[in-house]
């Protein structure tokens, strides 16, 4: 995984006023995918001009990074509003339904399009499980892929961030992913379709009320294609979405051996260091990915110190397949 060089001033360009075009700079990681924005503050008003800047560069580099904001909930979103409407977070049902209190520090956002993602247990205090991501490690994923119809895109503000780091977020480029697929991979793909599987979080973890599945035939979720077009671009992505511990995600058509030997595959292949782009947080800091053409991965908290952050995600639209 590339990781990017030193931290910039999110103000970029000090001679020019923030949120105009001439302050406005995109940054390329260098990497498989992501760049900096730089002259942007999400706290003051933005042009029209200097939102179709952002979206045309989040179009172009699929993960953007904004360093060094101050904003509310309310800013928050209205920043999330400038790439689509807002997508009520899936898991934040689950909560609710096992009866979970709306709490600003813990885990369930008084604002439905808000999700908090944080460490803290139910006194405020960090520890390695809170029933949801927690502590833990989170595997490469794809934001609410178990839903009919998952969001476009997340965005995450970092609030409270270890001293010692952790927690580190890496994104992969599943453009590049399909198009340097080998040849014999293309063609197991194509035409097949995944159910996914809703059971568990991106740590593991069994949601709220949720019975485990025992075998395939008790997984629950959608279906979606192994491949999808991306409905701004044109271009094919890979989609994997998720995947927990046996029986989870699977092929629909195949015996369960094929389904898991190909799955196992694809995993090998879109997962690779080369696709990666790898971001250390800081207090301020926004990153804003797509979900159409990217997973992402986090690596184990440590337990002891505090980590809290506020996601929004973006509306998306049905999943074409390119077949």
């Amino acid at each position: 995984m590339h990781t990017a060089g030193q931290p910039s001033p999110a103000s970029g360009n000090a001679a020019q006023a923030a949120n105009t075009l001439a302050a406005f700079e995109a940054i390329p990681t260098g990497a498989a995918l992501g760049a900096e924005i730089r002259g942007i503050d999400f706290s003051l008003p933005l042009p029209d001009n200097v939102k179709a800047a952002l979206r045309q560069a989040w179009t172009d580099h699929l993960v953007l990074l904004i360093r060094g904001q101050d904003i509310d909930d309310e800013q928050l979103l209205a920043a999330s509003a400038i790439f689509g409407p807002p997508h009520e977070a899936a898991s934040r049902k689950y909560h609710l339904d096992a009866g979970q209190k709306v709490d600003n520090q813990y885990m369930v956002s008084t604002h439905p399009s808000v999700a908090i993602i944080s460490n803290l247990g139910p006194d405020g205090r960090p520890v390695r499980d809170n029933g949801g991501l927690g502590s833990y490690e989170v595997v490469w994923h794809t934001d609410n892929s178990y839903v009919a119809v998952p969001p476009a895109g997340s965005m995450l503000y970092s609030l409270e961030i270890p001293a010692d780091g952790g927690g580190d977020t890496s994104f992969n480029n599943q453009y590049l992913a399909y198009q340097e697929l080998p040849a014999e991979l293309r063609r197991a793909i194509e035409g097949k379709s995944q159910v996914h599987d809703s059971s568990r979080n991106s740590a593991g973890i069994l949601r709220p009320g949720v019975k485990l599945p025992t075998s395939p035939e008790e997984v629950e979720g959608p279906t979606h294609p192994l491949v999808r077009v991306h409905p701004l671009t044109g271009r094919h992505a890979l989609y994997l979405g998720r995947r927990r511990d046996w029986p989870s995600n699977y092929i629909i058509g195949m015996s369960n051996a094929d389904s898991e030997a190909l799955l196992d595959k694809l995993w090998a292949h879109a997962t690779q260091a080369k696709y990666a782009w790898t971001h250390k947080w800081r207090v301020g800091d926004i990153v804003l990915w797509d979900n159409r053409c990217c997973m992402h991965y986090r690596t184990e908290i440590d337990s002891s110190q505090r980590r809290v952050m506020h996601r929004t995600t973006i509306k998306g639209g049905p999943i074409v397949a390119p077949w």
